[in-house]
Parts: structure tokens; sequence; C-alpha cells
């Protein structure tokens, strides 16, 4: 019974990864699957710890960062349930090159890598789907070199602000964050300092493009929002 709804709930969670492969495969990924709760700001991996694992976040949200120069972090991407990540370092037989860390309480599934490996080897479609996202990752990677190189602090905190839209969604009234962050957190998202994405909160709020309440941020014109955005 308790294999039967962990299967259950891999087949739901891994939904698409888990119709590319076929019943054995199936049950080895049901055998290997192991779930881990992590607390608020709890360290997933650590840069330069040798990577071992497929991770898909299953409940929660994730930051995937790396540390910069003085220590000041860069939030490079944000996971949301239900995405998988973790597994390049181990496709480039190289140590993580960034952290990953839970924003709130979350809830994610490991698969080992060795075992991922071992059936892509078998199953071309399964190779397909890694490359995909290796490659739409890749791209989005460098879209946002350009955007936080070239974009006034305007456009780049209002893109962070879109992105955590996209990522996130609103909460029930329909346009506020489905996300918390503080601003060192939305600042380290947006290349920038913290005074400075408080600065240019406060200049958004002042015109009636967002409400703040706290880390609650309220997006009251969208396309306001996209065009300071897209123009910066």
């Amino acid at each position: 019974m308790i294999k039967q709804a962990l299967e259950k709930v891999i087949s739901e969670d891994l939904a698409e990864l888990w119709k590319l492969l076929d019943s054995e495969e199936k049950r080895q990924v049901t055998d290997a699957f192991v779930i881990h709760n992590f607390k608020k700001n709890e360290i997933i991996y650590h840069e330069n710890e040798e990577p071992e694992y497929l991770w898909c976040l299953l409940k929660g949200k994730v930051k995937i960062f790396k540390d910069g120069i003085g220590g000041r972090a860069q939030i490079l991407r944000l996971i949301r349930p239900v995405q998988y990540f973790g597994y390049r370092a181990y496709f480039a037989n190289e140590p993580y090159v960034s952290s990953a860390s839970a924003f709130e309480p979350s809830t994610l599934g490991a698969i080992p890598m060795e075992l991922v490996c071992r059936m892509i080897e078998k199953n071309m479609k399964l190779a397909w789907f890694f490359i995909h996202e290796l490659s739409r990752n890749l791209g989005g990677s460098d879209t946002k070199i350009v955007n936080l190189t070239q974009k006034h602090i305007r456009g780049r905190l209002a893109e962070a602000l879109m992105v955590l839209k996209d990522n996130y969604g609103y909460e029930d009234d329909g346009a506020t964050l489905r996300i918390y962050m503080s601003r060192e957190d939305l600042a380290n998202l947006s290349n920038m300092t913290t005074a400075n994405a408080i600065r240019t909160l406060s200049t958004f709020a002042e015109e009636k493009v967002i409400v703040l309440d706290g880390r609650c941020i309220k997006i009251l014109n969208e396309a306001q929002l996209k065009r300071i955005s897209k123009y910066g």
C-alpha cells in the first residue's frame, strides 16, 4: 500500500517525465525516489559540492543563487512546482557552481543521478527531455545576462516582479504576488543594492503601479509594469 501510494504521488508530480518511462523504469524510479522536507532558508545543496541527485520541487519555492564579490548573492533562477534542477553539474562532471535553498517550507523529491544516466542510455525520449530542459535554461540565462547588464534599475526591478508573477502567480485577489520576498532577495534577483531596490519599489508605489504591505506586493497596473520592464 505504501509503495502504491508513493507511486501515485510520483506519477502525479513527475507527470511530464513519468510518461516517458516504461514499466521497469517506473519501478526503478519508485524504488529510488526519496522525499525531503526543507525549512525556510534551509540549504538544499552548496556551491562546490558534488552533485548526486535529480531534484524535483513538489511543493514550495526554491532559489538557485551564487555568492559573488564581497559575499553578495545573485539569484540566478527561481524554481516552481513541478520543476527539475540540480542535474546540470552532474552531466558536466563538475561540482555545483551555484547553491540552492528553500524560500519557504518546501517538499522535494530526489532521484539518484546514476539511475537517471542509466535510463538515459536506454531511453532516447528521456535524453531529449533533458536536452530540451538544458537548452531552455541556457536561453533564459542568455536573456537574463543581457537584461541585467543593459537595463536601468527600474527596468530590472520591474522585470523581477514580472518573473515572480509568471513563476508563482497571484493570490486569490488576483493582484498580490504569491511569494513574500525580503528586499534583499528582491535586490539579489534584480542585480542591485538593497537600498536601490527599496527606493525603486517606493517609486513604483508612488506611481500607483504597485502597493506595498510589508513583504506583500500587490500589482495594480500590470500593463505599466510590463512597459517599464521592456523599456526601463
